[in-house]
């Protein structure tokens, strides 16, 4: 069983024998970095980035960009930036800000802080884009990132960002930044993201107020600085449909502009939205395009309507941070504990006398063989909700009852691997293993690492990372470690997950959740007080090696609870007093408060036993 990984993969990873590899160079497997990475002391979730995957996506967009542009004889030019708000954590920005000059590849910022990342990280030749709400501080950096020698873009959402523009340009003397208008679109996307775009979209300007912002460049002399029109109208575009409205709106938008004199205006902004497929299922896709259909299609459309209307065509822009940042990221998490492994032979504790049915049970879980397992499901499972009466009676006791349990189970389990070595023909075998999953207990917090699937059911490519020799057989559910009944992947029979039946005691067992690059991580939340994963950056030099960098921690209790804004020193002295009035002696005070420095200063996902 290969998860999918076909559909999803982007011919990424591949798997020879039992494990998953990747794709390049030497041909490293994803356990064999994890093993190396635990060696260094790092347990628990690990968060691995791809450098040549955030390279690969990036040169993916441009040279199908400039296919079509080329194919088409198209007159414009194609430029992208990278939206912050997709991952603004170093480990991601920092690589990709070495790879950018390549392609003269950008930054979006849509905040302050993003502005002032956009300034340090970009590099100079290339373009900035700046959207969102902004007040007079924030386009006051933008004249400074001009000033720098920056090509900076601001768009306007409102008609007062504007009158900030014009304001601040008189401080400046003349005004230093390109000027965009975001567009608000009566075209909408589709999917969990659509209202991004469409008339009751928080962003952009209507027609009227379109108009009304040019009368004022007009009045203000800086109708010049008009370079820009942007939209977007989502972020994961399932349907290539809606775009193609989109750009044919933008598209007369853009020319009307120029007839009315705009006569600077050379760029069209298409926003993000290009999507990346999550689905592991051949009967379910998250998008029915490709990126050489996207490319086609922006191009050859922008040049129908702009040799239509006699107006040049304009140079293309895209802000699809989640194509780029998504492939890059692989969540890799333990399993800890199967919560089927109380029932176990171990488990039964038979007496020297037990009840007939109790007896009968023992007997078709030891003779139970690949011809008559579908019988003998069916009389475990009367046995047990006769032996479930009699206890509820009164006629047997709760070792009964337990062993009542642990027989049926171990009866399943033998029944579910017959039933899959035949491809689960029999249907009510498939029921049953789908009703009777196996709890996966994964050493994450779906909340930190996850939040899009917690917030917006948005599902990610999960999958073992080693064992794939051999055929799942447990229809699985992920639990995380976090204390809600939330934290939890179910298992869902349109989109089922399938697992191995695993001796945790004797071997481990790994998770993979894939395309995880965009937003997850700064979106990630301290549900319970779980903080970010491990994490670790991988790249490969000349020869093919792989090296792990950037490798950091998970935090600290002590970080954490000073990252809320607790006084340490308070918390160790209110804990200290507890324990000089305990009635201990002077020994053991001493021994608890060193225990409890010793957590203090240690990690909050869960450790190995080593027992």
């Amino acid at each position: 069983m290969d998860y999918g990984l076909n559909i999803w993969g982007l011919n990424n990873f591949f798997i020879n024998n039992d494990k998953v590899f990747l794709n390049y160079a030497n041909e490293p497997s994803l356990i064999e970095i994890i093993k190396e990475i635990e060696s260094m002391g790092y347990e628990g979730p690990i968060l691995l980035r791809f450098v040549h995957l955030i390279k690969k996506q990036i040169n993916t967009l441009y040279s199908s960009f400039n296919r079509a542009i080329k194919e088409f004889d198209y007159q414009g030019r194609f430029q992208a930036v990278f939206p912050l708000k997709v991952n603004q954590f170093p480990s991601f920005i920092e690589p990709l800000s070495k790879i950018a000059p390549k392609y003269n590849y950008g930054l979006e910022a849509g905040s302050k802080a993003e502005l002032i990342l956009a300034m340090a990280y970009n590099s100079i030749s290339a373009p900035i884009t700046v959207n969102g709400f902004k007040d007079k501080e924030m386009i006051r950096m933008c004249f400074i990132a001009s000033k720098i020698g920056y090509n900076i873009t601001v768009t306007i959402e409102g008609i007062n960002e504007l009158y900030s523009i014009i304001e601040i340009a008189k401080e400046f003397g003349e005004c230093l930044v390109n000027i965009g208008i975001r567009i608000r679109l009566h075209t909408g996307g589709t999917g969990i993201w659509a209202k991004s775009g469409g008339i009751e979209s928080k962003f952009g300007l209507s027609a009227t107020e379109i108009i009304e912002a040019l009368d004022i460049m007009k009045k203000s002399d800086i109708i010049h600085k008009l370079t820009m029109i942007h939209f977007h109208i989502g972020s994961q575009i399932n349907n290539i449909a809606p775009l193609k409205k989109a750009l044919r709106e933008a598209g007369n938008i853009y020319a009307d502009l120029i007839k009315l004199g705009a006569k600077k205006l050379t760029a069209i902004n298409i926003g993000g939205g290009l999507a990346i497929e999550y689905s592991q299922q051949h009967t379910t896709r998250d998008k029915n395009y490709s990126i050489t259909e996207f490319a086609n299609d922006v191009v050859f459309l922008l040049k129908e309507i702009t040799t239509k209307k006699h107006v040049k065509m304009p140079d293309i822009f895209t802000e699809s941070g989640r194509f780029i940042a998504a492939p890059s990221t692989v969540l890799i998490t333990p399993i800890i504990e199967l919560f089927s492994s109380e029932y176990t032979k171990n488990a039964l504790k038979l007496k020297e006398s037990n009840p007939p049915l109790i007896n009968e049970l023992h007997d078709l879980y030891m003779s139970l063989n690949d011809t008559n397992y579908i019988e003998y499901f069916h009389d475990a499972l009367d046995h047990l909700e006769s032996l479930l009466t009699l206890f509820d009676l009164g006629y047997i006791d709760l070792i009964d009852r337990s062993n009542a349990e642990v027989l049926v189970h171990l009866i399943i389990k033998k029944v579910i691997i017959f039933a899959s070595q035949k491809g689960f023909k029999h249907s009510e075998l498939k029921r049953i293993n789908e009703r009777i999953q196996e709890k996966y207990l994964a050493n994450f917090s779906i909340f930190q690492s996850l939040p899009d699937f917690w917030g917006l059911a948005q599902r990610f490519p999960v999958m073992p990372i080693t064992h794939l020799n051999k055929a799942p057989t447990r229809s699985a559910t992920i639990w995380d470690i976090t204390c809600d009944s939330d934290g939890e992947i179910e298992f869902n029979k349109d989109n089922p997950l399938y697992l191995h039946d695993v001796d945790l005691e004797r071997e481990e067992y790994y998770l993979g959740f894939f395309l995880v690059g965009a937003y997850q991580e700064i979106l990630g939340m301290r549900h319970n007080l779980f903080t970010y994963p491990n994490e670790a950056t991988i790249e490969f030099d000349d020869d093919g090696n792989y090296h792990i960098s950037n490798l950091s921690s998970t935090q600290t209790l002590n970080d954490i609870l000073i990252d809320l804004d607790y006084d340490i020193e308070d918390i160790h002295r209110r804990l200290k007093n507890l324990i000089d009035e305990a009635n201990i002696n002077n020994e053991e005070k001493k021994e608890l408060l060193g225990q409890i420095l010793i957590h203090l200063n240690d990690t909050v996902y869960l450790k190995k036993d080593t027992k």
